[in-house]
Formats: C-alpha cells, sequence, structure tokens
C-alpha cells in the first residue's frame, strides 16, 4: 500500500445520474467536520448514458491532488465496477448495488470493446461470459471488501413513507452510494442531513426526501453490521472559521470580479463554459457573509463587496475576442474565455488587440487536442500555440496558474498586466483545474491591488491642447507603454486599425516607422521581466541542493508538492521549480535554479512543450521526462512511481503514463 496521506473516495455511475450532486454532498459532509477536500471529476462529452466518475481525496490536513487508488468505491451501477474494482488499497470497500451481481459484462454497451477484451483475458474467459460476480471474486482475491446493498429494499422503505414511487425514488440512487459511504465510516446520520440540505439549498421536499433516504441507508448499513467492520472512521474536527469548497471555474469568475471585470464574453465551450454560466448566475450581486451561514459556505458569498458584471453569449468566437476587446477599449475591464479549438477561432482577433495595443484578457483552459479532440479530458498541450498563436509578431503575457486558488489572485493580477503593459493576456488553465474542487479557508481579496497603469484624464488632454501638443495613442516612449485614454474621452482623437500605424493610429507603410513601432511593443516584454517581481513568474520549492529535481507548469504543481512530502518521509529531498509566467519566460532565474543539477520534466502533453522551451531560452535539456497524454490528469501515486524509477536508476529517459485508460 503506498503510503499517502488521508484516504481517496470513489463515484461511479451513468452519466445524467447524479454523480456530480452525490460528490456534493460527500465533500460537503467532510467540509462540515472540518476535512480538506480534493476532488478530480471525469465525465464523457455527450449529455447521458457513458460512465462518469469522481474521485475525492480527503484528509485532516490541506491535500492538493488525486490518488487513483481507492479506499472507498461505491458504485450504483454495474458498469463501475467492471471498470474500477481492482484499484482499491488492500483492505478497500467496494459498495454496489446486489441485483447487478449477475449482469454480464457483454451488456454493457458503453465499455469499451477494447476494455472488455482486457477484462475477459484477465479472467480467463470469453468476453459473453464474465458476470459481475467473477469481478466481485477477483476483487475480494486482492484483499478488497465486498459490500452488497439492497437498493431495492432500501428504497422500499423510503417508497412506503413517503407515497414516492420506485422509478421517481431511483433518481435518489446518488444519496444511498453516498450515505452507505458516511455511515461505513461512522459519519453521523445529522451531519449527513445538514450537507444534503445545504446542497438541495434548503428545498424542504427535495431536502426531505433525500433525507429519508439517507436515514434508511444507514438503518441498512447498520443492520448488516458492515459499519464495525470498516477500519476507516471519520472524527469531527475541532475547527475555529469556515471551509469554502470551489473549482476552478468559479475562483476564476470570482477574480474576475474581485479584478473590477464588468464585461464577459463567451461562446459555449467545455470546459470554459460554467466560467461563465457562473458569472451569469451572480451578474449583480451582495457578496456578504455572515455567521448564520453554512460553514460550507456558498461559492458566491465569499467576498465582502457588492459589484455588476455583463454576460454577453455571442455567436462565434470571433464574436467573443472583438467583442471584449471593443469593451476594453472604452476603459471597461474586459475578458473572453475558452479552450482550445475557440482560442484557434479568435487568433484574428487576438492580433488585432495586438496590433492596438488592447488590455484584454483571455482565460483558456487546455484539454485534450487536435480539432475537437477530447473536449471533457485534460492535457497541457497549448503551451507552444498560446505564445505563438497569430500571425507576425506582437506581445503578450502568458500566465499559468498552477491550481484552483492560484487561479484567483493570477485572475486579478491579469488584469493588472494588460493594462499596466497595454497587451492581450492570455491565463493559461486546464480542464482539470476548471472542474476539480478543492476546500480552502479563505480568498484573500488583499492580497492582490488593482493596478489600471497609464490613463490620461479630460484635463490631462486639455493641458496638451494647451500646449499645442497632438494626443498620440501609440507614442514612442522609453518603455513602450504609451499614454492610453478611453474611448469616447474629450479631447482625444485616434484610429484603430489592423495595420501598422504611426503614432496617431495612421496606417503607414514607411520602414522606419514600422521598425520603430516593433521595437516599441515588443520592448514591453523587457519592461515585464524588470518590473513583475519573480515570485508571480516562477517559484522554487524544497532545499537548495536536492537530490532530484523536478520542472512543471501548471495543474501538476498540487500532485508534485504532495509527492514532495511523500518522499519526504522516505529521506528523499525533492525540489520543485514551477514556472508561473512562461512567456516572457524568466530565462536567468530558470537557469540559476536548475544550474548543473539532475533535473525531469514533468507534463500533461506528449512533447514535453515546457521542457522545449526551456532548451531553447537557456540551452539545458532534462535529464528525464515523465509525461502523460491520455487525456487523464497525472495521479499522485502514479508520479510516486515514477520519480522513484528514477531515483534509483530504473527509469528510461522518457516515461508515459498511462493510469485511466
Amino acid at each position: 500500500m503506498l503510503n499517502f496521506r488521508g484516504h481517496s473516495w470513489l463515484i461511479g455511475g451513468a452519466q445524467g445520474t447524479g454523480i456530480e450532486r452525490g460528490a456534493s454532498i460527500f465533500t460537503s459532509a467532510l467540509a462540515l467536520w472540518g476535512y480538506r477536500v480534493f476532488g478530480k471529476r471525469e465525465y464523457y462529452s455527450n449529455i447521458m448514458g457513458e460512465h462518469s466518475y469522481y474521485y475525492v481525496r480527503f484528509d485532516e490536513r490541506p491535500v492538493h491532488s488525486h490518488i487513483e487508488r481507492y479506499h472507498i468505491l461505491t458504485a450504483y451501477d454495474a458498469e463501475t465496477v467492471f471498470r474500477h474494482s481492482l484499484e482499491g488499497v488492500e483492505g478497500a470497500a467496494l459498495l454496489f448495488n446486489q441485483a447487478h451481481k449477475s449482469t454480464k459484462l457483454a451488456s454493457i454497451h458503453t465499455i469499451e470493446e477494447r476494455l472488455a477484451e482486457d477484462i475477459a483475458k484477465r479472467l480467463g474467459k470469453q468476453v459473453k461470459d464474465v458476470l459481475l460476480s467473477d469481478i466481485l471474486e477477483e476483487a475480494e482475491s486482492y484483499g478488497i471488501k465486498v459490500y452488497p446493498l439492497d437498493y431495492n429494499e432500501i428504497l422500499s422503505k423510503v417508497a412506503s413513507k413517503t407515497k414516492e414511487t420506485m422509478v421517481s425514488l431511483a433518481r435518489t440512487n446518488n444519496v444511498v452510494a453516498v450515505s452507505a459511504s458516511l455511515a461505513l465510516m461512522g459519519y453521523e446520520l445529522d451531519s449527513l442531513i445538514e450537507a444534503i440540505s445545504y446542497v438541495f439549498e434548503n428545498k424542504k421536499r427535495v431536502v426531505d426526501l433525500n433525507a429519508a433516504v439517507a436515514e434508511a441507508t444507514y438503518e441498512h448499513v447498520r443492520s448488516k453490521g458492515y459499519d464495525t467492520s470498516f477500519a476507516i472512521k471519520l472524527r469531527k474536527l475541532n475547527r475555529n472559521g469556515k471551509l469554502l469548497l470551489v473549482n476552478g471555474n468559479q475562483t476564476v469568475a470570482l477574480g474576475k470580479l474581485v479584478a473590477g471585470c464588468r464585461f464577459q464574453t463567451y461562446y459555449p465551450i467545455t470546459p470554459a463554459s460554467d466560467e461563465s454560466f457562473f458569472l451569469e448566475d451572480n451578474e449583480i450581486i451582495d457578496l456578504q457573509v455572515t455567521q448564520e451561514d453554512f460553514p460550507v459556505i456558498q461559492e458566491s458569498k465569499i467576498l465582502d463587496s457588492t459589484g455588476s458584471i455583463v454576460v454577453f453569449q455571442t455567436e462565434d468566437e470571433i464574436a467573443a475576442i472583438t467583442a471584449a476587446t471593443g469593451a476594453a477599449l472604452t476603459g471597461v475591464r474586459a475578458s473572453t474565455s475558452t479552450s482550445g479549438p475557440g482560442l484557434s477561432l479568435m487568433v484574428e482577433g487576438l492580433g488585432w488587440a495586438g496590433m492596438n495595443e488592447v488590455p484584454v484578457v483571455v482565460v483558456h483552459y487546455q484539454r485534450g487536442g487536435p480539432s475537437t479532440g477530447l473536449p471533457t479530458r485534460t492535457e497541457q498541450g497549448d503551451l507552444r500555440f498560446v505564445i505563438h498563436a497569430g500571425h507576425g509578431e506582437f506581445p503578450r503575457v502568458v500566465l499559468a496558474s498552477g491550481d484552483i486558488e492560484e487561479a484567483f489572485y493570477d485572475t486579478i493580477r491579469a488584469f493588472n498586466y494588460a493594462e499596466k503593459y497595454q497587451l492581450p493576456v492570455i491565463l493559461l488553465l486546464d480542464k482539470y483545474i476548471a472542474n476539480s474542487l478543492v476546500s480552502i479557508e479563505k480568498l484573500d481579496v488583499k492580497k492582490v491591488k488593482i493596478e489600471r497603469g497609464e490613463v490620461l484624464s479630460e484635463e490631462d488632454l486639455l493641458k496638451l491642447k494647451s500646449l499645442n501638443e497632438e494626443y498620440k495613442r501609440f507614442k514612442f516612449t522609453e518603455t513602450g507603454v504609451s499614454p492610453r485614454v478611453f474611448a469616447g474621452t474629450k479631447h482625444a482623437v485616434y484610429w484603430a486599425t489592423g495595420d501598422e500605424h504611426d503614432e496617431a493610429g495612421h496606417i503607414t507603410e514607411d520602414p522606419v516607422l514600422r521598425q520603430k513601432m516593433m521595437e516599441k511593443r515588443m520592448s514591453k516584454l523587457n519592461l515585464i521581466e524588470k518590473e513583475v517581481p519573480i515570485d508571480e513568474r516562477a517559484k522554487y520549492f524544497g532545499p537548495e541542493n536536492p537530490d532530484l529535481l523536478l520542472v512543471s507548469w501548471g495543474s501538476t504543481k498540487g500532485t508534485i508538492l504532495d509527492l514532495m512530502e511523500t518522499m519526504s518521509k522516505e529521506g528523499h529531498n525533492l525540489g520543485f521549480l514551477q514556472i508561473r509566467m512562461v512567456h516572457p519566460f524568466p530565462e536567468n532565474f530558470v537557469s540559476s535554479i536548475i544550474g548543473n543539477k539532475k533535473w525531469v520534466i514533468v507534463e500533461n502533453n506528449y512533447s514535453a512543450q515546457l521542457g522545449g522551451l526551456i532548451r531553447e531560452k537557456t540551452g539545458f535539456v532534462p535529464t528525464y521526462q515523465i509525461v502523460k497524454y491520455n487525456g487523464r490528469q497525472i495521479s499522485l501515486d502514479e508520479l510516486y512511481i515514477a520519480v522513484k524509477r528514477v531515483i534509483f536508476g530504473q527509469a528510461p529517459k522518457r516515461q508515459v503514463l498511462t493510469n485511466g485508460a
């Protein structure tokens, strides 16, 4: 058994049957007792029917990543058992609906043919002959404890009390699964009902029905004696204060509200759309927190301020970025959010914003590509794309957040960079950050101050006029940053065009002016390197002289930090270099950290794109590569094994990770 802190819970079922709602109840219940959680959501790109599942890792101390070896698997359909049964650690619990025991593998048409063949081969049978009971026996042979639940009996008791039909009660299968898991660990029923009330927003009829299901499930688990046979037990933690349960889409949206973003555009695309949906739900808000709030605070109640935002769904991605750019020209902090295929279509508009030095923010959530690729799976495949997106050359900032909490602060910084340096800023995230869930203590709105850069007022323009000086929007300056005015400001006229231009914006093809204007724009990158603190661009964790240095960016951060803690207990001192601003690249700092160390690049893409960028900028080549590109995030358990191979000299130069296949 791998020696990681905390425990891992896994729920699975058909998409559209309440997997995410079940996970919300489970995580809310844990947070109510003071536990820290990290949840990873996996789902197909169709609407209903395909297999969906949700990992939740929990502990008394903060956790930053998921583990793919479960301590409890609760499955309310047969497919979940067929897929995940052997992923448990020794002594793990497998809770399933006993009515599915005779289900045939061949009858489950949503299981890939390749996977069905693998399962049958493992059991030494033909696919047509494999039953769920065979899988359960196999799991028990590996030391996994199997707990059959009689869903029919549980729901029949509820039906007799509530007069609900069995058909309508089938919607509560997720609550049976969650309740059985918590009962197994000794969690109090009253606290579970409180969590149910929170998740269902105190809607009395819905809460009462699900509470009845939870109570009947507890009675069933206890009548079978399951709760006395399972080793993992929960306890109420004495915590002062409250925990926030948030995902990456929400922290980015909240960051936009705090930053003063007042115009958000989008064309629907996974996994970016949820951010805009959240903003639509909170377009006009009074964000106050009271002591009477539920201890797991709703995401829309964590800021002590008020605000409003216009959220504009456009007809396509080109309209999304050009609308945001137009709003930014007027002085409104504006943004758009998208994913790979969407940004591909936005590129022309991105170039226009670059030519006109418009401070527009683009939040880009990576997913598997190319083309439509894997709409609901994660990847870090767009690093090179966003750095170079657009023909020709123009400056932009590319900021890559490492986790859900960091994304909140980086969102605010993105608007600051955009306006201070008058250029497009791309905040680079991915599906893993967007859809994962974490419990944190707070988001501190005072950590980042608002910086709007140099803006001329009408009074400033009148002074220029009195000196017989013309306002020049693209004036040549030592820094490359010109005095900005908001479109519509009196006494300021300039031209905005996609063509090259002079200081006033007039189109020109003069070679001398072209060279000067290119150098003016591009010099902003040097200014950013001088002015932006290095801890906002890159960060080093660990001892000065580690046994092994891990280098990465984006959403692998939490996994690497958890790995460092685990391996430190085993006597291995790891270092971690996180690149946060991938463009302009902090090459001097990176060179000083890497030096002559033995280092490993860790990335969720095929070609180790950051490793290539480091080689391009510094000349240093990674000693080893650890990569994954099957649409699933690098897990703590698989990274542990991969790094141990490196330490003991058993690893090839390039390791490809395959968990979740």
